[in-house]
C-alpha cells in the first residue's frame, strides 16, 4: 500500500469515528423528551392511589372476582371503592364477598333509593341542626355512635330514637377491629349496646360501622356471629376534620355529583359544610326522585353482589 493509499484509510477512519456517537443535544426533540420522561419516570416515587368516594342508578355492579383464597384470615384491610362519573353504582374491594359476613356497602340498585347514615364519634355542635333538617323533609337516617358519644349526649341520642332514627354501633372506643382479639371485639360491640339499653330502655339495632373501615375476614366474621350486619358505604368524601371543611357549596356539589341508586352514604355529623348544605341536598334528591330509606329495608346482602 503506498503513502496516499494509507493516508486515505486513516481519513476515512476518523470521519466514521466522529458519526459514530451522537451528542444528546444533536438527538431529535421527540426522542429527547421520551428520555427525559423515562428517567423522571424511574425517579419519581409511585403516588399514592387515590381512595374515592361515589355515584348512581339502575345496574347493579358485576360482582367481584374473589380472590379469598390470597387474602389472610386477619389480614388488615382498609374500605375503598370507586368513583364514576355517570352515576351508576360503584366498584368497591374485590378480595372479600363481603355479603357472606351480612356486611353491606350498596342496597337496592334496582330503584332510586338512599341509606342515609351519620358517624358520631363526637359532638361538634351540628347534631340538634341536622335532627331539624332530616325533621322538616321527612326524612329518617342512621347514626352510628360511639359509647363516649352517648356519654357525653345523651339527650341528643334519646331524641334521635324519639323521631324514628337508627343509632347504630361504633364500637366503644373506636379501635382497629382487626388489631383486637376475638373477645375483644366483642366487648367493643356489647359495650356499646348495653350503654344504649341503659340510657333508652331499647335494645341497640343491630348495625355496625367499623371504626375508620377497617376490618379483616375474622373481624366481619366475628360481627356477624354477634347477630351485626356490618355498615360500610358506597359515597363518602374527606368532610371529618372541622378544622379543614371545604364549604357548603362544595360539600353540596360533591353529594350531587355522586348520587346512584342504592347508595348507603356516609357524612360525619362533625361537619359544618355538610349541615349547611343538607337541607338542599335532600330537597334536591327527592326532586330527582330519590327516596330515602332505612337500614331496616336492605335487601339480603348476598342478593346484591357485594
Amino acid at each position: 500500500m503506498d503513502t496516499s493509499s494509507i493516508f486515505g484509510f486513516i481519513v476515512a477512519l476518523y470521519a466514521s469515528l466522529t458519526t459514530c456517537a451522537v451528542p444528546p443535544s444533536d438527538l431529535p426533540a421527540q426522542q429527547q423528551e421520551q428520555t427525559a420522561i423515562v428517567a423522571e419516570q424511574e425517579t419519581q416515587e409511585p403516588a399514592e392511589p387515590e381512595v374515592q368516594p361515589i355515584y348512581d342508578p339502575v345496574a347493579t355492579p358485576k360482582q367481584p372476582t374473589v380472590n379469598a383464597a390470597n387474602v389472610g384470615y386477619n389480614d388488615k384491610k382498609s374500605w375503598w371503592f370507586r368513583r364514576n362519573a355517570d352515576h351508576l353504582p360503584p366498584s368497591a374491594q374485590d378480595e372479600i364477598a363481603i355479603g357472606n359476613y351480612d356486611a353491606y356497602y350498596l342496597g337496592d340498585t334496582q330503584h332510586k333509593v338512599i341509606y342515609l347514615t351519620f358517624d358520631e364519634g363526637y359532638e361538634n355542635g351540628y347534631t340538634s341542626k341536622i335532627l331539624d333538617i332530616l325533621k322538616a323533609n321527612d326524612v329518617k337516617a342512621a347514626f352510628f355512635v360511639t359509647k363516649s358519644y352517648m356519654e357525653d349526649q345523651p339527650e341528643l341520642v334519646k331524641r334521635m330514637v324519639a323521631e324514628g332514627h337508627i343509632v347504630g354501633n361504633h364500637s366503644v372506643s373506636h379501635p382497629n377491629m382487626s388489631d383486637l382479639s376475638n373477645e375483644q371485639i366483642l366487648a367493643e360491640l356489647n359495650g356499646c349496646a348495653a350503654y344504649y339499653k341503659e340510657l333508652t330502655g331499647q335494645e341497640m339495632p343491630k348495625y355496625f360501622r367499623p371504626p375508620e373501615g377497617v376490618y379483616s375476614i375474622r373481624s366481619l366474621e366475628q360481627t356477624k356471629a354477634a347477630g351485626y350486619k356490618t355498615i360500610f358505604w358506597s359515597f363518602a368524601y374527606n368532610d371529618w376534620d372541622p378544622a379543614n371543611q371545604p364549604g357548603t357549596q362544595a360539600a353540596y356539589d360533591m353529594v350531587m355529583n355522586n348520587y346512584h341508586n342504592g347508595s348507603i352514604m356516609l357524612l360525619h355529623a362533625v361537619s359544618q359544610s355538610n349541615t349547611e348544605a343538607l337541607d338542599q341536598i335532600l330537597k334536591d334528591l327527592k326532586a330527582k326522585g330519590y327516596v330515602f330509606q332505612t337500614l331496616d329495608q336492605l335487601p339480603p346482602a348476598t342478593s346484591i353482589g357485594q
